[in-house]
């Protein structure tokens, strides 16, 4: 019993020295630390939206159409970031906007990691015909820019919120299929892998349990791109009519709405949308930066 309590405070001790190396390389980076704490902001509003929002998002006020934020002449204090074109509070429309471009960042990234990554292991393992099959389809999808390919796919996969979802994962999957390739390929002929064969791990232990672990770390930064670009790109669908529908609050489709009022004075139905875009990408890109920072063994200091 005193071993084992022995090596559970071990291991224990471990994991949080481990930690505390990973949180020193990520928060070199002023950067990232801001990155994260915006991160977060957003997911603080995003869960709690029910309780922050004055109201829902589809309530129209017909008395206070295209009314403007409270500080400027003629805004009020019951819509502080102005209403749009058909009288919904923006304040409203922001808040539980944060929940579907988190929603399509964390189900893009987490798809695309599965389902590349796991190809892309394949495919770095066992080489021959499985490879070049699988790279010759790859490289087809990469001919094409990912937005450009999103948009021909969800004419496809059909309109709306899911189709867009899904045509951005077909979209971004080559990019984590050939990151997990090479790195597989790089790690295979090791000798940790060498011994692991020789002790007699089959095939699918060698690969998801022995090689893979060691590639998790430029994965995991490549998810965090993955996020950023994810809203963009089903934000820019929706700006182009093929994302999410009305009266869902995605930033895209806010900002599609508002593209006739670009050149008008009311700015605040264009710029606030694009604003919270440019703002939890900009949060997400930061933060990633920072965790290349921490998983980079030549970045870190001894």
């Amino acid at each position: 019993m005193t071993d084992i309590s022995q090596q559970h405070i071990s291991s224990a001790g471990l994991r949080a020295q481990a930690l505390r190396e990973f949180w020193y390389g990520f928060s070199r980076s002023n950067g990232a630390v801001i990155g994260l704490i915006i991160f977060l902001f957003f997911v603080a509003v995003a869960v709690l939206a029910p309780l922050l929002a004055p109201y829902a998002y589809d309530v129209r006020f017909d008395n206070a159409v295209l009314q403007p934020p409270v500080w400027q002449s003629g805004g009020s204090w019951a819509f502080p970031l102005g209403t749009d074109a058909i009288g919904r509070d923006m304040l409203s429309r922001l808040i539980f906007g944060a929940q579907y471009s988190l929603f399509i960042g964390v189900v893009v990234a987490g798809l695309v990691f599965v389902f590349g990554v796991a190809i892309g292991v394949v495919s770095g393992f066992f080489g021959g015909k499985t490879d070049m099959a699988i790279m010759r389809l790859m490289d087809i999808l990469l001919a094409f820019p990912a937005l450009l390919l999103a948009l021909l796919l969800v004419n496809i996969v059909g309109r709306g919120l899911s189709g867009a979802i899904m045509a951005t994962i077909i979209a971004f999957l080559p990019y984590f299929v050939r990151l997990s390739r090479a790195a597989v390929q790089a790690e295979k002929s090791k000798d940790y892998v060498t011994a692991a064969r020789l002790a007699g791990a089959g095939r699918f232990r060698l690969m998801f349990k022995t090689i893979l672990p060691n590639c998790m770390a430029s994965l995991i930064v490549q998810a965090t791109l993955a996020f950023s670009d994810a809203i963009l790109s089903v934000s820019a669908l929706g700006f182009l009519g093929m994302g999410a529908t009305a009266p869902t609050p995605e930033w895209g489709t806010m900002l599609a709405d508002a593209r006739d009022f670009v050149t008008t004075d009311k700015w605040w139905i264009v710029t606030l949308p694009g604003l919270a875009i440019l703002l939890l990408v900009l949060a997400v890109n930061l933060a990633g930066d920072g965790l290349r920072d921490a998983f980079d063994p030549k970045l870190k200091r001894s």
